[in-house]
């Protein structure tokens, strides 16, 4: 699957990609709203490896791709989806916290979302937020993405059940949306 934005280049997670990926995983600011902090051989064993095998339409693990910066390849954050079955897919991304609130987000968002609906024939994309990141909750809503609910006492996080936001995009809304489109 080819992705394409105008700052950004994507490519398949691979084994060269653990450095980069370990230490997205390891920032308590990235991870405060998706993880209770882990070891590298837990963020090993239970993110990236299961993330490696190639994607192709029908897989039922995520397609993650590292977003790096085309003016000198450095790795900006990652992003990705994982088919949930009836024309649904569910997107995630992560960018490192020296990328956060300089626009990458929206444009890899938005490219993600073209690359769904064109080239992998989705109906719709959904997003689950756990509740308070409202940064991520502005970004899906900038990229036409609207909030469906909540699911009350969701995800065990920081010792509490957190609540979760769900988020959803139909395709025709994506099309018919004013979002400038990728290149």
């Amino acid at each position: 699957m080819q992705i394409h934005s105008s700052r950004l280049h994507y490519h398949p997670l691979s084994l060269q990609d653990w450095p980069f990926f370990c230490a997205l995983n390891l920032d308590p600011q990235v991870m405060r709203y998706v993880s209770d902090p882990r070891n590298e051989d837990e963020i090993r064993r239970q993110s990236f490896e299961i993330r490696l095998p190639r994607w192709t339409p029908g897989s039922t693990h995520w397609l993650c791709l590292v977003m790096r910066k085309k003016e000198d390849d450095t790795p900006v954050g990652v992003t990705g989806f994982i088919d949930r079955g009836a024309g649904v897919a569910e997107v995630g991304f992560l960018l490192a916290s020296a990328f956060q609130g300089k626009g990458y987000g929206i444009e890899s968002l938005r490219a993600l979302c073209e690359g769904a609906f064109s080239l992998s024939n989705f109906r719709k994309l959904t997003a689950t937020v756990t509740a308070g990141n409202l940064a991520s909750k502005a970004l899906l809503e900038k990229a036409g993405f609207v909030q469906e609910g909540t699911l009350r006492q969701s995800y065990f996080l920081h010792g509490r059940w957190q609540d979760d936001w769900v988020f959803g995009l139909l395709k025709t809304e994506f099309r018919q949306g004013s979002q400038p489109q990728s290149q």
